[in-house]
């Protein structure tokens, strides 16, 4: 069953991917992708809004190409013939790093998001309601697909990611090698803090978790934590008195040497929204931030899945997790 009769989220899904939108599109419509860009293989990825399993009637196709600087192209195809080409010659997304995309349907255009920023709004060309499917191809890693119905949150506040998690069977050759356990996407968009649940399975390589919220306007400073039983494996903790993003490891109740430095400024801002994705590797967690990788934090503590409880508080809303 699913929450509120949102349909069942796609988790992990194999690239090229092409899946049925129930209903289809509706006016009020939210579909949000989750995923990373690969660092190699190619030069383009994209999302088309299309109608039935083969491509002849693309209401939308959203495609970045990692060329000539980067930019993105928008289209529509009718009967196997597109139309004109609508081109931003700007691109929101980094090779190797991850990102949020969201796609709001009204009735008028396409409105897309990426990290929690307006990118580019889309007219309508065919009518939306002809749109049954969506379909993924290119240099992209997918976490999840989910599906936000019209109505299902009021305005002015976080949407709700309602979520129905699908057991996922290896096969050979998939993209992902360990999807032993199938991220869990909370469906309550109100947590209290600290927020604390359990990392099922543990850690373990090319597992990701992902965090968003809203900065208060008065923050201080607030933490993620990734814990094994008592100790505290991952301590991600920025602080706005200290413009710092400090990072350590907790064990047996004393704290070893912090972690500081980053290759560019402090990503988080007072009053500002934010999406920390965290990817275990074999070696080392990669944290990126808004979509930009920002650093990598080797492992102290070595049994990975043992680290299997997350904890988040401090001086923020926060509005989705998955694990």
């Amino acid at each position: 069953m699913a929450f509120g009769g949102a349909q069942a989220s796609y988790i992990n899904p194999v690239v090229p991917f092409t899946g049925m939108i129930q209903g289809g599109l509706q006016d009020g419509h939210k579909i949000t992708v989750i995923g990373a860009v690969l660092p190699s293989g190619g030069n383009r990825f994209a999302v088309n809004f299309q109608t039935g399993y083969n491509d002849n009637d693309i209401a939308f196709h959203f495609n970045p190409r990692f060329e000539e600087g980067g930019y993105v192209v928008c289209n529509t195809k009718q009967r196997g013939s597109w139309g004109p080409e609508e081109r931003k010659m700007q691109i929101p997304f980094q090779r190797g790093s991850s990102f949020e995309l969201c796609f709001h349907v009204h009735s008028s255009e396409f409105k897309v998001t990426v990290n929690g920023n307006l990118f580019t709004q889309y007219a309508h060309r065919v009518p939306f309601h002809r749109v049954d499917t969506i379909c993924i191809t290119g240099i992209v890693k997918l976490s999840s697909i989910s599906f936000q119905p019209p109505g299902s949150w009021p305005a002015n506040s976080a949407p709700i990611t309602q979520t129905v998690v699908h057991t996922i069977h290896s096969t050979p050759g998939q993209m992902f090698p360990n999807p032993v356990i199938p991220p869990v996407v909370y469906p309550n968009p109100v947590y209290q803090l600290p927020f604390f649940t359990s990392i099922l399975g543990g850690l373990y390589p090319s597992k990701s978790i992902l965090v968003s919220g809203a900065i208060l306007p008065s923050a201080q400073r607030f933490y993620i934590n990734l814990r094994s039983g008592s100790d505290i494996a991952f301590h991600l903790n920025p602080r706005f008195n200290e413009n710092a993003v400090v990072r350590n490891t907790q064990i047996n109740g004393s704290w070893g040497p912090e972690e500081r430095s980053l290759p560019r400024g402090m990503p988080f801002f007072r009053g500002q929204s934010f999406s920390v994705w965290i990817m275990c590797e074999s070696h080392c967690l990669k944290v990126a931030v808004d979509g930009q990788h920002l650093f990598e934090y080797h492992h102290r503590l070595k049994n990975l899945p043992a680290i299997n409880n997350l904890e988040v508080g401090g001086d923020i809303q926060l509005t989705h997790v998955q694990t």
